[in-house]
């Protein structure tokens, strides 16, 4: 692994704090970004829309956070980390804040894509911040620490927002996220330290890697392919729920907390798994993926089936969102970042595109085509992941060497 550490260490006590700090900005990034996710039946009424259109409310924010973060990344090359990690987390406070007083649903889409780029901004930024503020030796379990927070906000964030929308409103429940980004902002001010920016690159560097690196070009395929599949089908599982199980809103939240801790115990088996074999750890997981929305299109007609599936769609989830990232550091460990910039914006967009094309089967074929969606894509992500094996250059986890 090649990053770039300071030559003065802090004190393990302050850099893991300002670790948790970036976990918690991530937090606060993925709540906000997914929110819509446990919100779409209140949202479609409240402002007379289809539950396809809602949902472009993801599509969109997806949209600018993938397109976006490479030249912006690029251009902030030189701004101290802190400093921008500010900056996007006061976007942010200030953009749900705006989402909670709209007007009209023009005007929340808006805001949606100009939050979108902070949030592809912090995706490709935060993980390498975190593994700069701990000894050299402890910067894989940073990044896994980080990426916590993935399924913190799966277990916590959108089941509690599903949850503060059944008891007040959706723009009560954008509010309080307003005020939760605040105090991160806050946070981050207090325990992050001072990082001038390192490892990035100029725009047209960034856009050659792929080019000239077969292993992060193959990293990247594969990401698109299993996030397109895996959202493409979370986006709608709320109205999936409430069509096929007859879920209430509390049994939504229920299932939404259950994927959750399913995804913590994913993300912590996989940062053991990850050192004995990335590759192999990944193929397990998209493997889960497959099968647990195969068996949510078998058994997820009752509550008991769904809550099934979506343990082992949560396990798997979470080992995969960590093996791809420690693919990508190993694919490409001296320019990290830059890299990262570019998995951001497979990633988002593919978020993006998932939504959008889940909105179109899920309004003209039914919810239960999106899932069909999300097993074809998903299964592709696996084919490729086996089938270039062989003939990609060996890829190593986070803390060794890329072959």
């Amino acid at each position: 692994m090649t990053l770039t550490h300071d030559l003065h260490p802090r004190s393990t006590l302050r850099g893991w704090l300002g670790v948790a700090a970036i976990t918690a900005s991530l937090f606060v990034f993925l709540t906000t970004e997914l929110m819509p996710v446990g919100l779409l039946t209140p949202l479609s009424d409240s402002l007379d829309i289809s539950v396809g259109v809602a949902g472009l409310m993801v599509t969109l924010q997806g949209v600018s956070a993938g397109l976006g973060v490479p030249f912006i990344v690029a251009w902030t090359r030189r701004v101290n980390r802190r400093v921008l990690l500010s900056a996007l987390l006061a976007v942010l406070a200030l953009g749900n804040l705006i989402t909670s007083v709209s007007p009209t649903y023009s005007v929340i889409l808006g805001t949606r894509l100009v939050m979108g780029f902070a949030s592809g901004v912090f995706w490709a930024i935060g993980v390498s911040m975190a593994m700069r503020l701990v000894p050299e030796r402890l910067a894989n379990r940073a990044a896994a620490v980080v990426m916590s927070g993935i399924s913190i906000a799966t277990v916590a964030g959108i089941p509690l927002g599903t949850f503060l929308e059944s008891r007040t409103d959706w723009r009560a429940t954008f509010l309080i996220w307003s005020g939760l980004s605040l105090l991160v902002f806050l946070a981050v001010a207090a325990a992050v330290p001072s990082l001038p920016s390192a490892n990035a690159v100029p725009v047209r560097e960034v856009f050659g890697l792929p080019a000239r690196n077969v292993p992060l070009r193959l990293v990247l395929v594969t990401v698109v392919l299993f996030v397109l599949g895996h959202f493409g089908a979370y986006t709608f599982v709320r109205p999936f729920l409430e069509a096929n199980a007859g879920a209430t809103p509390v049994a939504v939240t229920v299932v939404l907390m259950v994927f959750g801790v399913a995804g913590a115990v994913g993300n912590f088996v996989a940062g053991h798994t990850v050192n004995r074999s990335l590759r192999g750890s990944f193929a397990v997981g998209c493997a889960g993926l497959v099968v647990s929305l195969l068996l949510l299109l078998t058994i997820g007609d009752g509550v008991g089936g769904a809550v099934l599936a979506l343990v082992l769609w949560g396990l798997s989830f979470g080992a995969v969102q960590l093996c791809q990232v420690n693919m990508t550091l190993a694919a490409a460990p001296d320019t990290f970042e830059a890299a990262m910039s570019l998995n951001t914006m497979a990633y988002n967009t593919s978020i993006a595109i998932g939504a959008l094309i889940g909105g179109l089967f899920a309004d003209h074929l039914g919810v239960t085509s999106v899932v069909w969606f999300g097993v074809a894509l998903t299964a592709a992500s696996l084919l490729l992941n086996l089938g270039t094996a062989r003939r990609a250059a060996p890829v190593a986890p986070a803390g060794e060497p890329a072959a």
